[in-house]
């Protein structure tokens, strides 16, 4: 399985984006894929993940901002950031389960 994500880039504090993770290969070995946070110099966390049934899961930091959605079974997964605040700026993976990692793509929010 490969999983690549798309759609970082520099937005202002208030804005939006949309993460795109495109799954190639044996996507029916994929149960759920999160969306993964890494900033400079904290630590890593989940930020959401959606299960192959399309059941969503929400860190309470984005809960009301983020929507989480998958196309066909796991063929591709979107992250809709809204309302982005500095605090959401990093480097976003998305993780397939059972143990999948792709590159990052990153996120910059500015004040």
């Amino acid at each position: 399985v490969q999983l690549q994500a798309s759609g970082g880039g520099v937005v202002e504090a208030g804005g939006s984006l949309t993460l795109s993770c495109a799954a190639s290969g044996n996507i029916g070995s994929i149960n759920a894929i999160d969306w993964y946070r890494q900033a400079p110099g904290k630590q890593g966390g989940l930020v959401a993940s959606i299960t192959r049934g399309g059941r969503p899961y929400y860190v309470d930091s984005v809960k009301g901002r983020f929507i989480i959605s998958r196309l066909n079974a796991m063929d591709k997964v979107f992250l809709q950031m809204n309302d982005l605040k500095p605090e959401d700026t990093g480097v976003y993976y998305c993780i397939g389960h059972p143990s999948y990692w792709g590159q990052g793509t990153q996120v910059t929010v500015s004040s």
